[in-house]
């Protein structure tokens, strides 16, 4: 009889192998796994997850369709001041608003002029949206571009510039000659057109005058050696 039989063992009581089986309240034999409670926690974590996730997508393509937006809008405005720069015309201060298309889309500008401390330049206020979103005029911008416009003409000055001067001092319509000097100095008087050649000094805005005559050539030298013509 081997050692090993089933005699063997019931023999031998320190060699049974025990089998434990756990039961619930009633008796009955537990089976291991997630109950139903386990698992409906374990959905509503990975809901939640899934919803931040989600709610983070939503916002990143939100923000970059606006960013897109933001920057055709900025784009229109620009276009609206350098249309009014080009003309070659002051505009006039007031407000006005019109629609455009760009990149497929349709847009609603607004403008604002408005006269600025400097005579002869005016600032200019564009703002822009989609002509699809309603709003008030104070509100649903999607930007507001600013510009400067005018025909002052000022003076180079060191201190401060004489703005709004439309003709320099010391020019007028027309050439206007000068009080000459004498040759090769300075004349005193009014100004010439540039380059123009005077008839005595150079003009004050760079008018060449006449040159001052040669120096008459020296007498040959004599000969010392040589007899004086002999008199009659």
């Amino acid at each position: 009889m081997s050692v090993g039989s089933p005699r063997n063992r019931a023999s031998y009581p320190s060699q049974q192998v025990a089998l434990r089986v756990e039961r619930d309240f009633l008796g009955r034999p537990c089976r291991h796994g997630f109950t139903l409670i386990e698992v409906l926690v374990a959905l509503a974590i990975v809901a939640i997850g899934m919803a931040a996730v989600l709610g983070a997508l939503t916002s990143s393509a939100n923000t970059v369709s606006y960013l897109r937006d933001k920057t055709f809008a900025q784009w229109v405005a620009l276009n609206q001041i350098a249309t009014l720069r080009l003309s070659g015309q002051m505009t006039p201060t007031g407000n006005s608003d019109g629609n455009t298309d760009f990149a497929g889309r349709s847009w609603h500008w607004r403008r604002e002029v408005t006269a600025t401390q400097v005579p002869g330049v005016v600032r200019i206020d564009v703002k822009v949206r989609p002509a699809d979103i309603k709003a008030d005029e104070d509100n649903g911008w999607f930007t507001t571009v600013s510009g400067i416009q005018g025909d002052a003409v000022g003076v180079p000055n060191v201190v401060v510039p004489d703005w709004g001067a439309q003709v320099l001092p010391g020019l007028q319509s027309g050439p206007t000659p000068g009080t000459l000097g004498a040759p090769g100095t300075i004349g005193p008087g009014g100004t010439r057109p540039p380059g123009a050649i005077g008839s005595g000094g150079i003009g004050v805005g760079g008018d060449l005058g006449t040159p001052p005559p040669p120096n008459p050539p020296p007498p040959p030298p004599t000969d010392p050696q040589q007899s004086p013509p002999d008199s009659e």
